[in-house]
């Protein structure tokens, strides 16, 4: 059995499933649903329908990417990848993100498992890659759906509860989940965080992103602000590995900016949001979108997601570098491997 599984390429592991497929979960989501929210807010402020149409129909399509990217994560033969944009479809219906990614999972594994097995190939493959995530989406998907929104609404409440120690907690765990190889954004969306705990996760994002970017200035220079700052902290893995001191200014960071934007300024934001931090600007951009444009609110967002972070960041990193726990290029994301 288990050569037979190796011969087919299904190897389950969490790495493979919560790392690989959930990663790439992340491009099906950011190409419809995040890119979709963008286009129907544009299309509101300039109050065009059509715009406003075309941002909800992307929108809308996110369960079926979200089926073609854990396929292909899974390295899908072609078939069982077209096949699995249905299960995926299926799995938004059921039971959201969280039932699209797991049915993409089931209705993927079982279609290598019987592709290029049969004479018929070209009706078995399709027809049982998508009968099994079906099936999957049906029975789990809403229960699945119930339990993660379940977990994602005591979040919110026990952030409520207690706004500056749950602010930073989940800036913190967010931040961390983003420079880590999972999906950050993934784990936000199936969570559906909202309002001030949407806005500590986004927070905490980008206190990692920008933190990074700013402490590694002295290896990286300009390259590491937009490649950090503005792309993904997950470009510090190695390094942390090496040191996981260099952990430390961007988390102290993010731990302090979040309680600032939620409690001093009042800054929301959505699901989609809540998981970029600055990666593309999405998260700014979905404060926006939940609470308007204004200066001064241009301001206050500034301040959380760039201004604090850095200054925080930077004075962490340096006095460590005095105490010799960070040194030159313990950063340096464009120094090769030996």
């Amino acid at each position: 059995m288990r050569a037979f599984l190796t011969k087919k390429g299904v190897n389950p592991s969490l790495r493979t499933y919560f790392i690989k497929a959930m990663g790439q979960m992340t491009f099906g989501l950011f190409a419809t649903l995040i890119i979709g929210i963008m286009i129907r807010t544009i299309g509101e402020q300039l109050q065009l329908e059509h715009v406003i149409e075309l941002g909800q129909f992307t929108m809308d399509l996110y369960g079926a990417a979200i089926g073609a990217a854990v396929a292909l994560a899974l390295g899908a033969p072609n078939f069982v990848v077209l096949a699995t944009v249905v299960c995926g479809a299926a799995g938004a219906l059921f039971g959201g993100p969280a039932g699209s990614f797991l049915a993409a999972v089931v209705g993927a594994e079982i279609g290598k498992l019987v592709a290029g097995e049969t004479k018929i190939d070209i009706l078995v493959t399709p027809i049982v890659t998508i009968v099994s995530g079906y099936t999957i989406a049906f029975l789990l998907g809403a229960p699945i759906q119930f339990v993660m929104l379940s977990i994602g609404e005591a979040i919110t409440w026990a952030t409520t509860q207690s706004p500056f120690v749950m602010s930073g907690i989940v800036a913190v765990l967010m931040g961390l989940a983003l420079t880590a190889p999972i999906s950050s954004a993934a784990i936000a969306i199936m969570l559906d965080l909202t309002g001030m705990t949407a806005a500590a996760a986004a927070i905490g994002c980008a206190g990692q992103m920008v933190g990074f970017a700013v402490a590694s200035y002295r290896d990286n220079r300009v390259s590491g602000l937009f490649s950090i700052g503005i792309g993904t902290s997950m470009l510090l893995i190695p390094h942390i590995i090496k040191n996981p001191k260099i952990l430390i200014p961007p988390t102290v960071a993010s731990f302090v900016a979040a309680p600032i934007g939620t409690i001093g300024f009042g800054l929301v934001n959505n699901a989609a949001g809540a998981g970029m931090g600055t990666s593309g600007l999405v998260g700014p951009i979905m404060t926006f979108t939940e609470m308007g444009f204004s200066w001064l609110l241009f301001a206050q967002v500034v301040v959380c997601y760039v201004v604090i972070p850095a200054i925080v960041a930077l004075l962490l990193s340096e006095w460590m570098r005095t105490k010799g726990w960070i040194n030159v290029n313990d950063m340096n994301i464009m120094q090769k491997e030996k």
